[in-house]
């Protein structure tokens, strides 16, 4: 299994990035997927999670801001974020629940300038 998020950096507060996540080396149009993050000091979260056959889920505290999509056709995952504020500033990992466990991959930084 290997996921490589990338699309972060430098923001300016309501700026609106897209997060992807490539993903390989399993059967990706049937696993739910999902973006977590961890700010500084902070636990991780999860932000977004997509089941293969269900809605998405999204956190409260991006709701109406974060949107979690799927391309299986690419095998990519994406989060656009719109309206980003510097409480966003985190690191951003995509995950895949394969069988009974959870993969991730290298986050991508996501800095919301204020």
């Amino acid at each position: 299994v290997q996921l490589q998020a990338y699309g972060g950096g430098l923001v300016e507060t309501g700026g609106f990035p897209r997060l992807t996540c490539a993903a390989s080396g399993f059967a990706f149009s049937s696993t739910t997927m999902a973006w977590y993050r961890r700010g500084p000091g902070k636990e991780r979260e999860l932000v977004a999670r997509l089941h293969y056959s269900r809605s998405p889920v999204v956190e409260d505290s991006v709701k109406g801001r974060f949107t979690i999509s799927r391309d299986n056709t690419e095998n990519k995952l994406y989060l656009q974020m719109l309206i980003l504020k510097p409480e966003d500033t985190a690191v951003y990992y995509c995950s895949a629940e394969v069988g009974e466990r959870d993969f991730w991959g290298e986050g991508t930084l996501v800095t919301v300038s204020s």
